[in-house]
């Protein structure tokens, strides 16, 4: 770059004695979303993914918002599964990126005879587009109707044996705690953005001090019980409450939810700041974009200049955002 600049007084061109070596690569790195509900979006949402960079995707049909009916049957649940393997062809034509699925049984709302949902997973995890089984993990409080812990444990326990006997790994929906609000909104209103009742949750079933903390621990000693190696666990929606628990006592993959840092208040210098402290070996980013919520396609991408901003290298994203999630998910590339 020059250092003479012809105007007609000094500009702050003027002043800069260095030249900077930008990281132009992450322009054109890869990246993948590793648990979003894409196929509930809409067919522009998809294409902002695409357009962005987006080299692959796990599109999560585990999620009872989308089931109008409380509690949620079986039959429900399998209705969620066959309608994002019906249309997971289309959406990767349409927009190149290659799109997994996850499949799994929530327990954020209490499902009625989850055996009969369970006996079908066997089956449908044979399948070459099924990625993950997930999202679950033990809720401590659920919408509607509550959901007895240890019911809800032998639920999860049963979906990691079940990842186990087909080597798939398990995404943990692990509870966040989200940062308080500057302001309560009218309670007749609820949250704008999130289009869901939250006056409708219940008493929590778990005791004690840290509810998401436990609920995290209680999933962990399940995936032990199963026989699911921790590597193979996946623990989305992490947070500043759990991250040092994950990495700390366990061997678990830690996926930080930033397509909605307004409602969880989770964004890229929290990812910043694990990385600092743990390195990028086990950490990874997601979007968690659905239609019941205000989310971003361009989150990750987004997400990785933020990092480069805040002092991480360039190959320690492309660690986090593509060949974490590649290796883990199963992705080619």
């Amino acid at each position: 770059m020059t250092d003479h600049y012809p105007t007609a007084r000094p500009t702050d061109a003027t002043y800069l004695d260095e030249d900077l070596d930008l990281p132009t690569e992450l322009l054109n790195t890869p990246w993948i979303d590793g648990h979003n509900h894409a196929h509930t979006l809409s067919y522009e949402d998809r294409e902002r993914y695409a357009l962005s960079g987006c080299a692959g995707m796990v599109m999560v049909s585990s999620g009872y918002h989308w089931t109008p009916y409380k509690p949620v049957r079986a039959s429900d649940i399998r209705y969620l599964w066959d309608d994002a393997i019906n249309r997971r062809a289309a959406i990767e034509r349409n927009h190149f990126f290659e799109a997994k699925l996850g499949l799994g049984i929530h327990t954020g709302v209490r499902i009625e005879d989850p055996d009969a949902v369970l006996e079908a997973m066997d089956e449908y995890c044979e399948l070459e587009e099924i990625a993950v089984v997930g999202e679950t993990g033990v809720t401590p409080s659920q919408h509607i109707e509550a959901w007895d812990l240890d019911e809800q444990r032998a639920v999860v326990e049963a979906q990691m044996g079940i990842a186990a006997d087909h080597d798939l790994p398990v995404i943990l929906h692990t509870p966040n705690t989200s940062p308080p609000a500057k302001r309560s909104y009218r309670p007749e209103l609820a949250t704008p953005g999130y289009e869901k009742n939250p006056g409708l949750g219940t008493e929590p079933v778990i005791d004690g001090d840290n509810p998401a903390l436990e609920a995290v621990k209680i999933d962990v000693a399940a995936a032990r019980d199963a026989g699911l190696p921790e590597e193979r666990v996946i623990a989305s929606h992490v947070d500043e409450n759990n991250t040092a628990y994950l990495m700390e006592e366990t061997d678990c993959y830690l996926s930080y939810t930033i397509g909605h840092s307004w409602l969880v208040g989770v964004d890229a210098a929290t990812v910043a700041d694990a990385i600092d402290e743990y390195g990028p070996e086990r950490i990874m980013i997601d979007t968690d974009c659905a239609n019941v919520l205000r989310t971003d396609p361009y989150a990750i991408k987004r997400a990785m200049f933020e990092l480069y901003r805040y002092g991480i290298d360039a190959d320690d994203i492309r660690t986090v955002v593509w060949e974490n999630p590649k290796r883990v998910l199963g992705f080619d590339g």
